[in-house]
């Protein structure tokens, strides 16, 4: 990734969100309180106007983001399921193959699941054996292509090779359209913007406070806390295989189960769609 913030900790970017907007509220009181003994009430009205505006621009913002961030998520869910399904129907439509190279690619795709739960559990903060095991994966499937190339030699019978084939390039189609959706996230220019707004805002709410006289009170100081939150989250499922929110890997569980014999999980059954 070559963006500032995608490779920085989700904890470490709220905190210094939440200091920032919390410095922002001071600095717009003190601004504020030294324009209050020449503000009239007009200049307040504006400012409790710009107030609200900025509040529903906010909420805007963060509604828009969080669906971003929400549909991403929903994409690798589904993308993980896909390929569980891709790779448990290649799996049993090798069974259509010549005897005396079936086994040999049935093994070769209880490899490849294995690897595929591998990376699965693997964050992507390690690079390094993420790529590897990427790498691996695709040896595999080109192994497995060599063999059915073979299989069509001896046999290209549309209802059996070709039945296979046809598994075979959805199932490593499955697995780019499963690396290309880790890749996809919310764009750091709309979080930039986001975060900017952010502070704007509670600068405004500081500026607000301040030629009205009083302190931010606790109500304030709340919301600028729960719009931290809202943040980590968007955060948090921006950031697959990362954080507290992750993809479920159940889909590819079962079909490792099911191509190891024991299909032992009610899911499993996705497996052979």
């Amino acid at each position: 990734m070559n963006e500032l913030m995608y490779d920085q900790s989700n904890l470490a970017i709220v905190t210094w969100l939440l200091v920032f907007m919390l410095l922002s509220v001071e600095l717009g009181y003190r601004v504020g309180r030294r324009k209050s003994a020449t503000a009239t009430e007009h200049i307040r009205s504006q400012v409790n106007t710009v107030l609200a505006a900025m509040l529903g621009l906010l909420a805007l913002l963060l509604g828009f983001t969080y669906s971003l961030a929400l549909q991403r998520y929903e994409d690798r869910s589904q993308a993980v399921v896909a390929e569980a399904n891709a790779i448990g129907t290649t799996y049993l439509r090798a069974q259509l193959l010549p005897a005396g190279i079936r086994a040999d690619i049935q093994g070769k795709l209880r490899q490849y699941v294995d690897i595929r739960v591998r990376e699965g559990r693997l964050s992507l903060d390690d690079a390094a054996k993420d790529k590897a095991l990427v790498q691996q994966g695709s040896s595999i499937a080109a192994q497995v292509w060599e063999l059915a190339m073979q299989a069509v030699a001896k046999d290209d019978r549309p209802a059996t090779t070709g039945l296979f084939i046809q598994a075979l390039n959805d199932m490593i189609d499955s697995a780019d359209r499963h690396h290309a959706a880790l890749d996809r996230h919310v764009p750091e220019s709309v979080l930039f913007l986001v975060f900017l707004t952010f502070v704007m805002t509670t600068a405004i709410l500081g500026y607000a406070s301040g030629v009205s006289s009083h302190r931010v009170t606790i109500p304030g100081i709340t919301l600028v806390v729960l719009i931290a939150l809202v943040v980590y989250l968007i955060i948090d499922l921006d950031r697959p295989r990362r954080g507290l929110i992750q993809v479920n890997q159940e889909s590819l569980l079962s079909a490792q189960r099911a191509m190891a014999g024991t299909p032992d999980s009610p899911n499993a059954g996705s497996a052979r769609k």
